[in-house]
């Protein structure tokens, strides 16, 4: 065998190893063996190796039991991290994660409207505070910096209340070179909604099912598909636009509305102030009657739109569950989830299975914690789009 394919296999069982211990929470060497197939000679070859690399760490030994005391290994929190930016229509953030996934350090901004140059200039102001502000040798563990951000953002210049080409710089834009130019650190764009998605099946609690249908209610909706628990993108990166689904009403044009014209929080933001409810946590806040009631009339046509997509995109596959989430308050994401699934009851699902509905459980930071978790699964477990099977146990939250 060559040596850059011993190499490689010698790269993919220290991937399995890690992803097991992800899994499972901390193990022996023994049992890492048993959980990753590999001889118990290997796995302690490539754990020690692990542990001397600082990736893994040993915790105290377990005494008490039948036989020789046991060293359980864990993942290292200092191991490694990864940075994570949200780019917004509305606001900016920015997180350093750790091994373990947990946010170490966080910045946010909010802005009126997303300029490129304005919006690209303080993204990398605000990575490179972050990093600086980084526990000791943080920096040099850094494996990836993801970058959640809406598609096509120049598409939107209407629905952001601008004119029609003030965001025309964004076509042609690579921000993921811009980040890399100005941190070193290798970065990659992903759709906001495909990194909620993800951020909801790694450390999250309503993805139960290997079969979902995750939307992400924005300041412009969009999606995420889960197959046979894994987080699919595919091949032009679109996979769960929901956001451009074709609806029934019609758009000023007398052209058909697509999804995000009739369940983006935009348009709750905006009756929210009309109202005079307004405020920079005006969508997260706890409920009010009068907040309720905006959130009503608003809901009256996001809740059927939201309904239709999800019923259209289960003729496509047969999804177990809809998940729902968004910037929302939890309150009100519980309320659309029932008021989207009393919806979806009035459709005729001949041919069609029934699927659960679900809120969300992260909410708000679900997109950029997302992007900050995807470089960790691309760069420690052996099939990175295989995430159902690369959660975190309960015990390392």
């Amino acid at each position: 065998m060559r040596g850059g394919d011993t190499s490689g296999l010698r790269a993919y069982n220290e991937r399995l190893i890690i992803s097991a211990i992800r899994a499972g929470g901390a193990m022996s060497k023994a049992e890492i063996a048993r959980a990753t197939g590999l001889s118990v000679q290997a796995a302690r070859v490539i754990v020690d190796a692990l542990i001397d690399g600082e990736t893994l760490l040993k915790l105290p030994k377990i005494r008490g039991l039948v036989g020789q005391p046991s060293t359980p290994i864990a993942l290292n929190p200092a191991g490694a991290y990864s940075v994570g930016v949200k780019i917004g229509r509305r606001s900016l953030e920015v997180v350093l994660v750790d091994m373990m996934g947990d946010v170490v350090r966080k910045a946010r901004m909010r802005q009126s409207v997303p300029l490129p140059a304005q919006t690209l200039q303080a993204v990398c102001a605000m990575v490179q505070g972050l990093l600086a502000d980084a526990p000791r040798g943080a920096r040099d563990r850094v494996v990836g910096l993801g970058i959640a951000m809406p598609g096509d953002l120049h598409e939107w210049p209407a629905q952001m209340g601008v004119g029609a080409g003030a965001l025309a710089g964004w076509k042609g834009l690579d921000p993921a070179r811009a980040l890399q130019d100005a941190t070193g650190i290798p970065a990659r764009v992903i759709n906001d909604a495909t990194a909620a998605c993800a951020a909801e099946m790694i450390v999250g609690d309503a993805m139960s099912v290997r079969d979902a249908l995750y939307i992400y209610v924005g300041a412009f909706v969009g999606g995420g598909v889960v197959l046979d628990g894994r987080l699919m993108r595919g091949a032009q990166m679109n996979a769960g636009a929901l956001g451009s689904m074709p609806m029934a009403a019609q758009d000023a044009q007398g052209c058909p509305a697509q999804l995000i014209h009739l369940a983006s929080a935009i348009e709750l933001e905006r009756m929210l102030e009309d109202a005079g409810l307004g405020g920079e946590d005006r969508l997260s806040a706890g409920p009010t009657p009068a907040r309720d009631a905006v959130f009503d009339a608003w809901a009256v046509i996001a809740a059927p739109a939201l309904a239709r997509a999800a019923v259209a995109a289960m003729a496509v596959f047969d999804f177990e569950a809809v998940v729902i989430d968004g910037v929302i308050g939890p309150v009100w994401r519980a309320r659309l989830a029932r008021l989207m699934a009393a919806e979806m009851t009035r459709f005729n699902h001949a041919g069609l299975s029934r699927a659960t509905v679900a809120p969300g459980s992260i909410g708000p930071a679900a997109r950029v914690l997302g992007a900050a978790l995807l470089p960790l699964m691309e760069r420690f477990c052996p099939d990175p789009d295989l995430i159902a099977a690369a959660r975190r146990p309960p015990t390392a939250r």
